[in-house]
């Protein structure tokens, strides 16, 4: 049973994203937009699902090249198979730091990763990379003169225009040669949804959340990666990112339903900082 305290907390994109995983960190307005939002997108928590088979792949696929260090903004709640317990099963002192704008997402994740002295979660606001950057527990536990991994798994999407390009541009500008981006984003481009599914989704996060839906298309996302060289298979269908055998088939036979377009992309060893 939730408590009336529970039930006065506001919406928020981390812990519906969590209730779509099937995850108990979410509240009684999160599920209420949630079951709004499936009555019709039903496969949504099949896209989510598909997401963070994308974003283990990835991660995994960083870790086992040697990457050591891990920035995962607008992480939501580190639950079951996430970003550390990937890297950390690769190397056990492999650094994580989660970033969410969400206090609540936050306070949960830090219960989450207690006695984990290798991660962390800051509160801090992607649109503000300045916050991240210089927090000081972000800059105790990462090394910015070595490589990290910058994680943005389906929350791009939650920044608008420019604002967007700016943000990671910024980051990636505090990194070092070797570092990686990975990002995975929502997208209605070549995908076979209605508009007015569409519009229900963008409607829930507008008036329910903090954080207003905006997708891209394929070139827009692929914008953030202007300058990286891309890792194979490139920019693509969530599905098609280097599947693996136990992986979520729910979009096997169609990967333009699962919405989400997805990449990884390296800072060539000489790219001025």
């Amino acid at each position: 049973m939730g408590t009336s305290d529970d039930e006065a907390k506001p919406a928020s994109a981390a812990r519906i994203y969590d209730y779509f995983l099937g995850g108990t960190h979410n509240f009684p307005a999160d599920r209420a937009a949630a079951q709004t939002m499936l009555q019709v997108l039903p496969l949504v928590p099949q896209m989510a699902r598909t997401n963070r088979a994308f974003l283990r792949r990835a991660v995994r696929y960083l870790a086992e090249s040697g990457v050591r260090q891990f920035l995962d903004v607008g992480s939501g709640i580190p639950t079951e198979g996430n970003v550390h317990e990937i890297v950390q099963q690769v190397e056990p002192e492999a650094r994580v730091v989660y970033v969410d704008i969400d206090p609540l997402a936050v306070a949960e994740s830090l219960e989450l990763l207690d006695g984990n002295p290798f991660a962390t979660v800051v509160n801090a606001d992607l649109r503000d990379p300045r916050s991240i950057l210089s927090h000081p527990q972000v800059t105790a536990l990462l090394d910015f003169d070595r490589p990290i991994g910058l994680v943005l798994g389906a929350v791009l999407h939650f920044v608008p225009d420019e604002t967007a390009y700016d943000v990671v541009g910024r980051l990636l500008a505090a990194m070092a040669p070797g570092s990686h981006l990975l990002i995975s984003h929502a997208t209605a481009d070549e995908a076979p949804h209605e508009q007015d599914e569409i519009d229900v989704a963008h409607d829930i996060y507008r008036h329910r959340t903090a954080t207003p839906l905006g997708l891209r298309t394929r070139a827009q996302i692929e914008r953030f990666f202007e300058g990286l060289d891309l890792v194979e298979p490139g920019v693509v269908w969530l599905p098609l990112w280097r599947p693996a055998p136990d992986d979520p088939q729910y979009f096997a036979d169609d990967p333009t339903r699962s919405a989400g377009i997805g990449g990884v992309g390296r800072i060539p060893p000489h790219q001025d900082r």
